[in-house]
């Protein structure tokens, strides 16, 4: 795990509980400032990494939406924390600040009971699908990586308890990171982590300050020891010819991929492994941003020639692979996947 020790730690008044006093006290050389809200920053004179390393962001999450997703769960919950250590170039959470350090919401308790109150309502018994054939999935971490967070919060912990006791609800959650201290907690089987792959020199370039794909894919077996659901995430998947002036090829740096996930993983880890497969969506803005900081990761996240623009839901103009050429590129990987990993079931591809 990165070591995480912030100089500063910016706080709203409404988040300054007891789980914040203690977490703040946990950092006893940072100084605190209060700001009026923890998505709307001041200036603070610090770049991207150097935001990340340097800040942490206390905040009370005042909308507690809880999404539909029948993706990677049934629910998007409310999220526990905004923001990462890491600095992935094509993070879209990223996106929306010009300054993006983590940032966790105290008022934990709050953001459970709206969970409680949802899955409570849910008709019982759930009918079984993809994400769960018993319980109601919930993503605790879509934007931040949960493994950071519970390095910093002990609220997270608590958090990862109520869904081990709920019953109807499960916790499921995408990361790049390694924290072994997840390994102390047995969630029996009701927290799914997701632990994202991609090609080892890809990740090198665009997985910005993260684990490496070595150390997640020894990973594995450990955390369904400890009682972990463990699915992989391939994502995003980024296709390409070559990597600067180098020939390469990423169907043959996936079928590697799946060749180091089969040797990694023991057999009664693969009977309950399956993955997702999102193919890359790529932001104009972000583009130009990371042309300043991670150029050599827009060589390959910035493809005119594969890519079209697409106009997301909330108004930004994003990049995919066109339709046609996308359609035969999840053909291709699900072949090759077919014949590497076929143990390993796909939960969907896009």
């Amino acid at each position: 795990m990165p070591d995480f020790n912030p100089k500063q730690i910016l706080y709203t008044a409404d988040a300054l509980n007891d789980r914040a006093k203690e977490l703040a006290g946990r950092f006893p050389d940072a100084t605190m400032q209060e700001v009026q809200q923890h998505n709307k920053l001041p200036d603070m004179g610090l770049k991207h990494y150097k935001a990340k390393s340097d800040l942490l962001v206390l905040g009370k999450l005042k909308t507690k939406t809880i999404r539909e997703s029948g993706r990677s769960s049934d629910f998007i919950a409310p999220s526990l924390a905004n923001g990462c250590y890491g600095g992935c170039a094509y993070c879209y959470v990223d996106r929306h600040k010009d300054i993006n350090p983590i940032t966790i919401f105290t008022n934990v308790d709050e953001i459970m009971a709206a969970v409680d109150r949802h899955v409570m309502k849910q008709p019982w018994p759930k009918i079984p699908n993809q994400t769960d054939p018993v319980f109601y999935t919930y993503d605790v971490g879509c934007n931040s990586d949960l493994s950071v967070d519970y390095a910093i919060s002990k609220s997270i912990k608590e958090v990862l308890q109520f869904y081990k006791n709920h019953p109807r609800a499960k916790a499921t959650f995408a990361t790049k990171f390694v924290n072994r201290d997840l390994l102390e907690f047995n969630p029996e089987r009701k927290v799914r982590i997701r632990l994202s792959l991609m090609p080892v020199e890809i990740s090198k370039l665009v997985d910005v300050r993260t684990d490496s794909i070595e150390k997640r894919l020894l990973a594995i077996n450990d955390f369904y020891d400890a009682g972990y659901d463990v699915h992989v995430n391939f994502s995003p998947v980024i296709v390409y010819n070559k990597i600067g002036n180098q020939t390469r090829d990423w169907r043959n740096d996936y079928r590697e991929l799946f060749r180091q996930l089969n040797e990694a993983v023991r057999e009664d880890v693969k009977v309950q492994m399956q993955c997702e497969v999102i193919f890359l969506t790529h932001n104009e803005a972000q583009h130009i941003v990371n042309l300043g900081i991670n150029p050599k990761a827009e060589d390959l996240l910035w493809m005119p020639n594969f890519q079209e623009t697409k106009q997301s839901q909330f108004g930004g103009i994003n990049i995919r692979y066109k339709v046609q050429m996308k359609k035969r590129m999840i053909d291709t990987f699900i072949n090759i996947l077919m014949e590497e990993i076929p143990w390993c079931g796909i939960r969907y591809i896009f």
